[in-house]
């Protein structure tokens, strides 16, 4: 299958998954801050743990600059749900301090003023954020024509043949946010998390109970072919 991420097939697979799975419901955060700082406790880690992390964060702390400051081993002690602890203490921490010296306060605002590329570089240039969390907070605080790639994201766009097996995290960011329309970028976001968190599955998948599977090339070649699980991606699939 050759790679196609044409804007009338994005829009196709767009349309299926909101057959299956229908319009993904979110709550936006009128605290972009604190978006922010559940999206970096969130890097690798469930849904759950998140939340519990977030709940311990911000009841233990009363408020950010209490957060900036904290003894480091108390942060991570506090956010340990959420794997990482000391690691994601620190970078929540470099998060604080720069936006305090960039605004003298802890304000996201700043960012919805800036050109979309400044703002994901301006996040990106904190040791810790990367082009994912950059864009969480960009398109859905924002609405900025940005497009989050995770895990989910990456690995059904690789099998969908959006993008080549080949492609590194930060070039799938750039060429799904090139490709995707901005007006489904955010709703295009979490149905393929829900597909992959409901079908389309790193091992065992089970894309062929859906109208997914004709996009899908391990369906094709694995499921429907003559392909062994442990053979895909075969090596002349690029």
């Amino acid at each position: 299958m050759d790679i196609d991420r044409s804007e009338s097939r994005i829009r196709a697979i767009h349309s299926d998954l909101l057959d299956i799975y229908g319009e993904q419901k979110w709550d936006r955060d009128s605290d972009g801050v604190r978006q922010l700082l559940i999206t970096i406790l969130s890097q690798n880690v469930a849904d759950t743990n998140t939340a519990r992390a977030a709940e311990n964060l911000f009841n233990d702390f009363k408020d950010y600059e209490e957060i900036e400051y904290a003894n480091i081993d108390e942060l991570a002690k506090s956010i340990n749900p959420a794997g990482l602890p000391q690691t994601k203490a620190k970078r929540i921490q470099r998060t604080l301090k720069a936006l305090r010296e960039e605004t003298g306060d802890y304000s996201v605002n700043f960012l919805g003023k800036m050109d979309d590329s400044d703002a994901q570089a301006w996040l990106e240039n904190i040791k810790g954020i990367g082009p994912k969390t950059a864009s969480v907070l960009l398109n859905f605080h924002f609405n900025a024509d940005v497009m989050p790639v995770d895990t989910h994201v990456e690995r059904i766009a690789k099998r969908l043949r959006l993008i080549p097996f080949s492609t590194s995290n930060t070039r799938a960011h750039s060429l799904l946010n090139e490709a995707v329309p901005h007006e489904i970028k955010n709703s295009f976001h979490m149905l393929m998390i829900e597909h992959g968190k409901r079908n389309c599955s790193a091992r065992n998948p089970t894309c062929e109970n859906t109208k997914l599977k004709k996009y899908c090339s391990r369906y094709q070649l694995v499921e429907n072919g003559d392909l062994k699980p442990e053979e895909y991606p075969p090596e002349n699939l690029s």
